[in-house]
């Protein structure tokens, strides 16, 4: 995400949702030994977070987990991390020139995006702060996690159905043309009962919204209990077709809990209508 200084406030969710998503999956209360957990990326929250910027900035998110952060005035580049967390997230600040635009223009965007994550828009045109941007997903306001001049964070209605659906952007009276985002849902079938050491158990995971093949990525968060066949993080295709389907296998250590999430891999083109 660009950020440019003009006096413009940039929401910095974004930071939030990069650097400190894993490692709030991480910290969820360990299930009980009678069953695993396998998370699909579900929403997040995550108020009073404090975000520490290399150029020395620090703020502490509010209840809806986001602050707005005002870009330095050098161009460059400057990182946020999370205190006491490990990963950072770089982005580019950018002169006020590079960022001003009369107009608005989506350049990139999801071809496929998942019902329950967030997702990036990426142009010029888009407003700083995070709330007075509006977006639509099927004529339903979606919730703009983060914002800069040149792209936007944005998490899908809750009542969205799996399923093509037009998005529209705008900002100061300003609009993009509508365009064309396939959502997914996923939904997993596993047995959850313990796991034994040397046991091979596979989870499927079940694509709704699509007949084509999508590309998935699983993560294994309890690594001491279950090992991950294929690496950590392993990404996998599903099988495309009426019935979609993806597998990942899991092989026992020890006696536990295992814990695995489960997302869509982002990838971004041109906007289709």
């Amino acid at each position: 995400m660009n950020l440019h200084r003009s006096g413009t406030v940039f929401c910095f969710a974004f930071f939030i949702a990069s650097v400190f998503a894993p490692c709030s999956q991480a910290q969820q209360a360990a299930p009980a030994a009678s069953g695993a957990r396998i998370l699909l990326l579900p929403r997040r929250i995550a108020p009073g977070v404090t975000v520490n910027f290399s150029n020395g900035d620090r703020l502490t998110t509010d209840a809806t987990g986001r602050a707005l952060f005002v870009a330095p005035l050098n161009r460059g580049v400057i990182f946020g991390t999370i205190a006491g967390r490990a990963g950072r997230v770089a982005t580019a600040i950018l002169s006020p020139s590079e960022a001003a635009s009369a107009s608005m223009e989506v350049s990139s965007a999801p071809r496929v995006a998942s019902l329950s994550d967030r997702f990036e828009i990426l142009g010029k045109g888009f407003c700083g702060d995070a709330d007075a941007n509006q977006v639509s997903i099927a004529g339903q306001p979606a919730i703009v996690l983060a914002s800069s001049p040149n792209a936007l964070v944005v998490l899908p209605p809750t009542e969205l159905q799996p399923g093509v659906a037009a998005v529209e952007v705008s900002c100061a009276k300003r609009r993009s043309p509508p365009f064309s985002v396939t959502f997914v849902g996923l939904e997993l079938e596993a047995d959850s009962s313990p796991l034994k050491p040397g046991e091979h158990r596979v989870l499927t995971v079940l694509v709704r919204g699509t007949t084509a093949k999508i590309a998935l990525e699983a993560r294994n968060l309890a690594p001491e209990i279950a090992e991950l066949s294929g690496g950590n993080p392993v990404r996998g295709s599903s099988s495309g077709g009426a019935e979609n389907l993806a597998e990942f296998e899991v092989v026992g250590r020890k006696n536990g809990s295992f814990l695995i999430s489960i997302r869509l891999v982002p990838t971004l083109g041109s906007p289709t209508k």
